[in-house]
């Protein structure tokens, strides 16, 4: 009986063991910033009221078995009327090592896991150049990247039926 609890508890142990070699992250950078405030400083005089667009996009790059780099580009424009007040663009990246695991989860991990992960990082480097910039402090809200994730692959499915028809034709 003792016996079998220890196989048991062994197994379960193992099984854990596996089951958090699965992911690990190797490394967050800052891969590429640039901040540009193209009408400072007549910009400064004017009502501080802008418009702030936010942009993300992610993209992935295999670096060896199961080692993936993953960066993440936030671009935020900040605009009052037609003239930019600032542009700020961060790419922030990380190395990710991810084990055996179904291809549909591996993409959901590179997809939106991992961006999710890397967005705090950003989201920091971005108020700090905002900052530095002597504008007025810009917080950016979280982003449900499983949300866009899930639109991305909806967008993708969408297209490989459309095109399914024209391939048979």
């Amino acid at each position: 009986m003792a016996d079998e609890n220890q196989t048991t508890n062994e197994e379960a142990a193992g099984g854990q063991a596996q089951q958090t070699a699965q992911f690990n992250i190797q490394r967050i950078y800052t891969k590429d910033i640039s901040f540009e405030s193209p009408n400072a400083p007549a910009v400064f005089t004017k009502e501080w009221k802008p418009e702030i667009k936010l942009d993300i996009d992610t993209s992935t790059n295999k670096l060896d078995e199961n080692v993936f780099e993953v960066i993440l580009s936030v671009t935020v424009t900040a605009m009052l009327g037609e003239e930019t007040a600032f542009l700020c663009e961060v790419q922030q990246a990380g190395i990710f090592a991810i084990g055996d695991m179904p291809d549909q989860n591996k993409a959901h991990t590179l997809g939106s896991f991992c961006p999710n992960m890397l967005f705090p990082y950003a989201r920091e480097t971005i108020s700090n150049l905002v900052n530095r910039g002597t504008f007025p402090p810009l917080n950016l809200a979280p982003v449900n990247f499983d949300a866009i994730f899930a639109a991305y692959v909806q967008k993708r499915a969408q297209q490989a039926q459309g095109e399914a028809p024209k391939m048979d034709a």
